[in-house]
C-alpha cells in the first residue's frame, strides 16, 4: 500500500472543487429564508384555495336553502341536482370553459377564445415565483364561481323540471355561456377593454344565473295550480325553514372567500389590507339587506316574511358583489339595502307576470346583481354609469338569449317539464324514486 501524500491530496480537493461547487448551488439550503417573490407566490396560492374551498361550500348553502323553500315531495331531486351540477360544472369547465375563459389566444378577438389548451395545473413542483400564484390555485377558484352560476338555475326551475334537460342545460352553462361571457371582461375581452368593471362577479356570475334562470322559467311555465285563473296566487310554502336559514348563513360565510379571494392577491400588507376591507363591506351590506327586507315586508305585507328577509341577506351580498373594496362601510350598507329592498318589491311584480321563481333567484342574483353592477361608479372614480350599463346589456343579453335558445330546442326535443301527474305525486317518487321524508306524508 502507497501512502499519498499531502500535495496528491490537495491537488484532488482543487481538481473536484467545481463539481463540489455545482452541487452546492443545485440543493437549496433549507434554512435559507425565502425571497419576496416567494412568500407572495405562497400567499397568493392560498388565498386562492382558501377562497376556493369557502365558495365550494356555497354549494352546501345552494342546497339547502333549495331543500328547505321547495315542498317536502320535492326535497330529494333538489339535493341531487346540486351535486350533479357541482360535478358537471367541474369537468365542463376543465374540458372547455376555462380554457374559453381565460384564453391564451382568441379565435375571434376579444370575443371567444380557443376551446382547448390545455393548462389548469403546473407540473409536480414546478411553481414558478414570477407567476404570483400556481396556475392550479387559479383553476380551482375560478371553477368554483362557474359551479355558482348553474344553482341559482336551479332553485328557479324546482318541482316541475325533467332531471335530464336541467343537466344537459347546466352542461351548456358552464362549458359555453357562462365563461364565453366572463372572458368578455375577466379574460381580457372587450368589456375590459371598455372599462367595464365587476369585481368579483355580481353580473358575470350572479346576473348571469340569474338571465338563465329567467329564460328557463318563461319556457317551462309556473307550477300547477300557482297562478289561478280567478288571479289569485296560491302559496306553495317551503318544508323547512331551518335548512333554508342554515343554508342562508353557509352562504353568507362562503361570500367571503367570494369577494375576498378577488382581491386576487394577498402577497403585501396593502393587499392584505384590502382583503379584510373587502370581508368588512361584504358582511355589512349582507346586514343591510337583512335590516331593509325586515322593513320592506312589514310595510308592504304587515308582518315579517322569513324568506323574504333570508333573500334580503342575500341580495346584499350580490349587490355588494360588483365593487365590494373601494366602498365606505356607509356606502356598502346603503347598497346592500338598497338591494335586500328590491329584491322583497320584485317578488310581486314576478307574480303579476305569472313568472313562478321558487325560490327568489331572480330577485335576488339578477335584479340585485343589476343594480349592484350599475351602481360601482359610485364608490370607484375609474368606470362610468354608461360602461357599467352596457356591460350589463351585453352579458344579460348574451346569457337570456342563450339560455333561452338552449331551453327551447331541449323542449321541442326531449321536453323539460314532468307531466300535471308527476307534479303533483312529487319529483322525488317520479324522477328519483325516493323520498326525502319517507316517514312523513305531506299534502299540497
Amino acid at each position: 500500500m502507497t501512502r499519498t501524500t499531502p500535495a496528491l491530496i490537495a491537488a484532488m480537493a482543487l481538481a473536484a472543487w467545481p463539481a463540489i461547487a455545482q452541487d452546492a448551488a443545485a440543493a437549496p439550503d433549507p434554512a435559507a429564508p425565502a425571497s419576496a417573490a416567494d412568500m407572495a407566490y405562497i400567499f397568493n396560492t392560498l388565498l386562492f384555495l382558501i377562497g376556493g374551498f369557502l365558495v365550494m361550500w356555497m354549494a352546501a348553502g345552494f342546497a339547502m336553502l333549495e331543500a328547505g323553500l321547495v315542498r317536502s315531495r320535492n326535497v330529494t331531486t333538489q339535493l341531487f341536482k346540486n351535486v350533479a351540477l357541482f360535478a358537471i360544472a367541474g369537468i365542463m369547465y376543465w374540458l372547455i370553459g376555462y380554457h374559453l375563459m381565460y384564453p391564451p389566444d382568441w379565435t375571434v378577438p376579444g370575443l371567444i377564445g380557443q376551446f382547448f389548451s390545455p393548462r389548469a395545473l403546473d407540473a409536480v413542483g414546478a411553481g414558478a415565483a414570477r407567476d404570483g400564484y400556481s396556475a392550479g390555485s387559479d383553476f380551482f377558484f375560478q371553477l368554483m364561481f362557474c359551479a355558482t352560476t348553474a344553482s341559482i338555475v336551479s332553485g328557479t326551475l324546482a318541482e316541475r323540471v325533467k332531471l335530464w334537460p336541467f343537466m344537459i342545460f347546466t352542461v351548456i352553462l358552464t362549458g359555453l355561456i357562462y365563461p364565453v361571457g366572463a372572458s368578455w371582461q375577466w379574460g381580457g375581452g372587450f368589456l375590459s377593454e371598455l372599462g367595464f368593471s365587476d369585481f368579483a362577479g355580481s353580473t358575470l356570475v350572479h346576473a348571469a344565473g340569474g338571465f338563465a334562470a329567467l329564460a328557463g322559467a318563461l319556457v317551462l311555465g309556473a307550477r300547477h295550480g300557482k297562478y289561478r285563473a280567478d288571479g289569485r296566487i296560491q302559496p306553495m310554502p317551503g318544508s323547512n325553514l331551518a335548512l333554508a336559514t342554515l343554508g342562508t348563513f353557509i352562504l353568507w360565510l362562503g361570500w367571503f372567500g367570494f369577494n375576498g379571494a378577488s382581491q386576487l392577491a394577498i402577497g403585501s400588507v396593502g393587499d392584505a389590507a384590502d382583503v379584510s376591507r373587502i370581508f368588512v363591506n361584504t358582511n355589512m351590506a349582507a346586514c343591510a339587506g337583512v335590516i331593509a327586507a325586515i322593513a320592506t315586508t312589514q310595510l308592504l305585507y304587515g308582518k315579517i316574511d322569513l324568506t323574504m328577509v333570508l333573500n334580503g341577506a342575500l341580495a346584499g351580498l350580490v349587490s355588494i358583489t360588483a365593487e365590494p373594496l373601494t366602498p365606505s362601510i356607509f356606502a356598502a350598507i346603503l347598497i346592500g339595502g338598497v338591494g335586500g329592498a328590491v329584491a322583497v318589491a320584485v317578488v310581486p311584480l314576478l307574480d303579476r307576470f305569472r313568472i313562478d321563481d321558487v325560490v327568489g333567484a331572480i330577485p335576488v342574483h339578477l335584479v340585485a346583481g343589476i343594480w349592484g353592477t350599475i351602481i360601482v361608479p359610485a364608490t370607484n372614480p375609474d368606470t362610468a354609469f354608461l360602461t357599467q350599463i352596457a356591460g350589463v346589456v351585453a352579458i344579460g343579453g348574451f346569457a337570456f338569449l342563450a339560455s333561452l335558445a338552449a331551453w327551447l330546442i331541449l323542449r321541442a326535443t326531449i321536453g323539460i317539464r314532468v307531466d300535471r301527474e308527476a307534479e303533483i305525486t312529487g319529483l322525488d317518487i317520479r324522477e328519483m324514486g325516493m323520498e326525502a321524508y319517507p316517514d312523513f306524508v305531506q299534502a299540497g
